[in-house]
């Protein structure tokens, strides 16, 4: 629980030093309604009143009791999820939507919701469902927060009734489905991904003498070649992938090429992504790092999370080129 906070890519972030699109309304309007959510969080205890009870048990709310952040990847929604979770007081919760459901699997469910409802707010951070059992546990540990007066904030990169479209059969989970969705007032957040504004494609791959190069004699950079790094993360859970990355200041890739097979690539997005928390570095041989997901993936239910991947990637790969 006490790891549980925004990673170190947004350890300082505020609304202040997000800057919104002038050209994208939507996103000025997220940090008005954001900073007003925290501000009524400041003023009210859990329970929606002034103060806080130990002796009375929280009622359930009438209304949506969370926000939830929706739009494309790279338009800040991790920035503005981390600003919150600074500017609200405590006790509060960060962390992914997969960091969440493996806290559930390590301390149990009524643990788990006993834990969280300590908090006046959770946040969740790439909220989307995977599979049938996802749904039915996040509606259920949603349902058990409200009942608790957590408010909860999410963002995703599709929308609440829409979670679960093109990967399982969503219509038999509907109403845990809309459930969901009833917690939540949602906020459109417009934009092009910031990260690749005026710039093209990734970099190109290094070859093999200048990758080992760029590894050098520094004992912070990994050097791995592509396909054993792949094996070996089949055998780590994906919750330690953060831990594997910690005190890395490079990691070089040797021999990149596409992947299909979708094992592969959801695990190779759930490292990305905690590479991005950490802001190291990556550099290939190969392929290119925006060459990793083959046409096929990224035309199927997955293709979100793919494409969040690739431009969080080919971030970290213009870090590495610079000198």
């Amino acid at each position: 629980m006490d790891e549980l906070v925004p990673p170190p890519h947004f350890t300082s972030v505020t609304f202040d030093s997000y800057r919104p699109d002038p050209g994208q309304p939507s996103q000025a309007a997220a940090v008005a309604r954001l900073r007003q959510f925290a501000d009524d969080l400041g003023r009210t205890g859990r329970s929606g009143r002034s103060g806080r009870s130990l002796l009375r048990r929280a009622p359930r709310a009438s209304g949506p009791s969370g926000i939830y952040l929706d739009g494309g990847f790279g338009v800040g929604k991790t920035h503005l999820l981390a600003a919150l979770w600074h500017q609200a007081p405590g006790p509060k919760t960060f962390g992914t939507f997969v960091e969440l459901t493996h806290l559930v699997g390590a301390l149990g469910f009524g643990p788990a919701v006993e834990r969280l409802s300590t908090r006046r707010l959770v946040c969740i951070d790439e909220f989307e469902l995977d599979d049938p059992g996802d749904t039915v546990l996040m509606s259920t540990l949603l349902t058990r927060l409200v009942q608790a007066g957590v408010r909860v904030a999410a963002t995703s990169n599709t929308l609440p009734d829409a979670l679960g479209e093109g990967r399982f059969a969503a219509e038999d989970f509907l109403r845990e489905i809309q459930a969901l969705s009833a917690h939540f007032e949602v906020l459109r957040v417009d934009g092009e991904d910031y990260r690749h504004r005026g710039l093209t494609r990734a970099p190109d791959p290094l070859s093999e003498n200048a990758l080992r190069g760029w590894v050098g004699a520094d004992d912070t950079r990994t050097y791995d070649a592509f396909d054993d790094l792949c094996t070996h993360l089949a055998a780590v859970h994906p919750s330690r992938y953060g831990a594997l990355v910690d005190g890395v200041a490079g990691v070089a890739v040797a021999g990149l090429h596409p992947v299909s097979d979708q094992n592969v690539a959801l695990r190779l997005v759930v490292l990305a992504d905690r590479l991005y928390d950490r802001d190291v570095p990556v550099a290939v041989s190969g392929s290119a790092v925006d060459e990793l997901f083959t046409a096929e993936l990224l035309a199927g239910g997955y293709r979100k999370k793919y494409l969040r991947a690739l431009s969080r990637l080919t971030a970290l790969a213009r870090s590495a080129a610079q000198p």
